[in-house]
């Protein structure tokens, strides 16, 4: 195993079947009488709207694919914790100890440079831009280049769409002010943050809101409205800053063992594919229809203070953004190929977004 000790999975999978059926043998997509059976796990905790439960949702989606299958294919989900520590989802279906986890992929950047450009990139794409270049530009033919070596491949899941710039325990009025902020922030965006004096720190979303009660950070980014007022954030840190230069798109990561998927029946694949496409319309539906209400409540009823990040701010964030893309790219030959790609698409797509979606904003 990867990074699993294989004592504690073994016990952890023991919990998390107590009372119930006893859980597939690690690494084995069991199959008896035409049937198989895959486990999942996640990054997220359990019952955590978008990313565990509810419409979109990894869970749905293991619902979607048993009834589109006739119960053929069985995926079993187990959210952070319950078989496997919340960031370990990578290692864990590289190995074959499970065969699918859901998460982000900028979350293994780490290790991976090039897996960031399949979340966000910070003054990237917007949602419809993104999807467009993975499905239907060279996105999904890299994605799976890039995992190859692990083992693995992967498609999107679900989208948040836009994502704000997150919560502030002090108001962000200059530069001088993110100097020394200890800040819970992922992927490339920690990188941008750094380079401005900020001390990132990457927690699973379980752990911000204590953190940033008790001061052991100043700020943190999650989702949105929604997602946030839910994790109790604005009531750490009153200072909501809605830029979401970071993430102006989101996508979450299906993985998958890539010797688990090839045993699959090339119907059942196609099943696979078709509810994780469902899904991301799906959830970005949902995403679009709590936040605004979510949003107003923050403000008018809990004292919470929105606003956009100064502009000078944001044009240092912006600077610093194009220095750590040029790095990245410059660091690994794989990650400058999936980096040349998306700038690339994203030129072209701006193009067409200045004559249809900014001129309707601008209205």
């Amino acid at each position: 195993m990867t990074s699993i000790d294989r004592r504690k999975f073994i016990s952890g999978a023991a919990t998390a079947a107590a009372g119930g059926a006893a859980l597939a043998v690690p690494g084995i997509a069991n199959a008896q009488n035409g049937k198989v059976t895959m486990k999942m796990t996640n990054a997220y905790p359990p019952g955590s709207p978008f990313y565990v439960a509810g419409p979109g949702s990894p869970t749905d989606f293991c619902k979607k694919v048993e009834t589109m299958s006739s119960g053929r294919l069985k995926i079993q989900h187990f959210a952070a914790g319950e078989l496997i520590p919340a960031l370990e989802g990578f290692d864990a279906v590289s190995a074959g100890t499970v065969e699918m986890n859901a998460a982000n992929a900028y979350f293994w950047s780490g290790k991976v440079p090039a897996a960031q450009y399949f979340t966000t990139v910070p003054f990237g794409m917007n949602t419809q831009g993104m999807m467009a270049w993975l499905y239907h530009g060279d996105g999904m033919k890299l994605w799976q280049e890039v995992y190859a070596p692990f083992g693995l491949t992967a498609m999107p899941m679900g989208n948040t769409g836009v994502q704000m710039t997150g919560w502030f325990r002090k108001p962000v009025e200059t530069v001088a002010d993110l100097n020394g902020l200890k800040m819970r922030i992922p992927g490339l965006a920690g990188k941008v943050y750094s380079q401005l004096g900020v001390n990132v720190r990457l927690l699973p979303g379980g752990e911000i809101f204590p953190a940033l009660e008790r001061g052991v950070i100043d700020a943190a980014e999650f989702v949105g409205p929604f997602q946030d007022r839910r994790l109790g954030l604005h009531k750490a840190a009153k200072f909501y800053y809605t830029t979401g230069w970071h993430e102006p798109t989101n996508v979450t990561e299906l993985l998958i063992n890539k010797k688990a998927w090839d045993k699959l029946p090339k119907d059942l694949q196609m099943m696979v594919q078709m509810a994780a496409q469902a899904s991301v319309m799906e959830s970005l539906a949902w995403s679009e229809s709590v936040n605004a209400e979510a949003l107003e409540d923050l403000v008018k009823n809990q004292g919470v203070k929105a606003q956009a990040l100064p502009k000078p701010i944001v044009d240092k964030l912006k600077e610093a953004t194009m220095d750590t893309l040029e790095s990245v790219a410059a660091s690994d030959p794989l990650a400058k190929k999936v980096h040349t790609s998306f700038m690339a698409f994203k030129k072209k797509h701006e193009s067409w977004a200045a004559l249809s979606e900014k001129t309707f904003l601008n209205l």
